[in-house]
């Protein structure tokens, strides 16, 4: 089967999985009215200068619906405090809590009906509405100006180009967590992280499908790719790691907690890209290339905006390996190559809509398939002399 068939399959699918425009709107609007509501100088955080930015699937345009029709989205920001609160001034504890304190007067003034929640690492809105939202707002501060410096410098060894590098680098932030040892002390040890920096990196490698992105350009009527949300870029790249995703959520329906974790997926998947415009293609190309991009010893999975830090430290810990973590990961990816690759090679309608299902929890017409793919139903006829069933060829598929 020819490209074009794969990727008129793989679109069928992904139709099924995709979240619709609004719902991207929809959650920019959230976090838009966040972001205002901290700004006033009413609130507690005002004077610290606070910056509301999404992160996760919603920010890198690869968010999926889930598998089970009422489970909530989840949409992770990030509170940074950018000025006036550094770890020599105010503990996690204390942080989290002034955060906390203009989450609380939102939810009121919103009236947003549960309590707002508190995680490890964040506080948690959940919105009872028809676009199902929970958001999760993690407090952050800058980190401190050598921490960031030695991150560039690991980038630039790592293989980052240096403008890219001081730019993500530059974006790294000090983040709190309760089970720290030192949550309710003064210490300069916070864990970090780099949400933004690594949203930068991802759309550096979509970056490398330019064709496309010009053309999404023209179709918006944008100057720059930058000016589009990233959600409208709709690479292969985001395509690829949305299938992947479904794919894994499907295989480990029936116990979520053993399944690969997004990051590394989608950070496997784009470090194999290289800027095709086929889907197809995408896809063949990162299921056949994330094994080798998976390090022998630690880091296994390097974060590429830090790259000291290893997506798949799990595999190693004895909870870890009690659940087969790694295992697991390359059960998964033998999985994905082998389904791709038959549901890519057969032109039966009915045995792609039986695989969409069974793999993606897909439901496709296999009549309206056959029709859109311009499949005629082949023509069965007895040989008079033989007696065999002669069945001729169905049409090509529309190119």
């Amino acid at each position: 089967m020819g490209s074009t068939t794969s990727n008129h399959i793989i679109e069928e699918i992904i139709a099924t999985i995709e979240i619709p425009d609004s719902a991207y709107e929809g959650a920019e609007k959230r976090y838009q009215d966040l972001g205002n509501w901290f700004a006033r100088p009413e609130s507690n955080c005002y004077v610290f200068e606070p910056h509301i930015f999404p992160q996760g699937s919603f920010r890198l345009g690869t968010v999926i619906r889930p598998l089970i029709g009422n489970e909530p989205y989840d949409l992770d920001l990030g509170c940074n405090l950018g000025q006036g609160l550094t770890k020599n001034t105010h503990t996690q504890e204390q942080l989290k809590n002034l955060v906390g304190l203009d989450v609380e007067s939102y939810r009121v003034a919103r009236r947003i009906q549960q309590p707002q929640k508190e995680k490890h690492r964040c506080w948690r809105l959940t919105y009872a509405d028809a676009l199902g939202f929970h958001i999760d707002i993690v407090p952050c501060i800058p980190e401190a100006a050598g921490r960031r410096r030695l991150i560039q410098e690991a980038m630039v060894r790592a293989g980052s180009a240096e403008a890219l590098a001081q730019v993500v680098a530059n974006l790294t932030v000090g983040i709190t967590d309760n089970r720290h040892p030192r949550f309710t002390a003064v210490c300069d040890d916070w864990n970090i992280s780099n949400p933004q920096g690594y949203a930068r990196w991802f759309e550096s490698r979509m970056k490398l499908a330019t064709a496309l992105l010009e053309m999404r350009m023209l179709e918006y009527r944008a100057a720059r790719v930058d000016d589009l949300p990233v959600f409208r870029w709709k690479t292969p790249l985001q395509r690829c790691v949305q299938l992947l995703k479904r794919h894994r959520d499907k295989m480990f329906s029936s116990n979520s907690d053993l399944k690969p974790i997004s990051i590394i997926i989608t950070t496997l998947a784009a470090r194999a890209y290289r800027g095709e415009a086929d889907l197809s293609e995408t896809i063949q190309r990162c299921l056949a290339e994330m094994s080798g991009l998976v390090n022998p010893k630690s880091p296994r999975v390097p974060n590429p905006v830090n790259p000291a830090e290893d997506f798949a430290e799990k595999w190693a810990t004895e909870e870890g390996r009690a659940s087969n973590l790694e295992g697991n990961f390359w059960a998964w990816l033998d999985q994905a190559r082998a389904d791709f690759e038959v549901i890519s090679s057969s032109n039966d309608t009915n045995f792609i809509a039986e695989q969409a299902l069974q793999k993606f929890g897909s439901c496709l017409n296999a009549n309206e398939l056959r029709d859109k793919l311009g499949i005629a139903i082949p023509v069965v006829t007895v040989s008079p002399k033989s007696h065999r069933i002669i069945e001729s060829p169905a049409r090509p598929w529309k190119q």
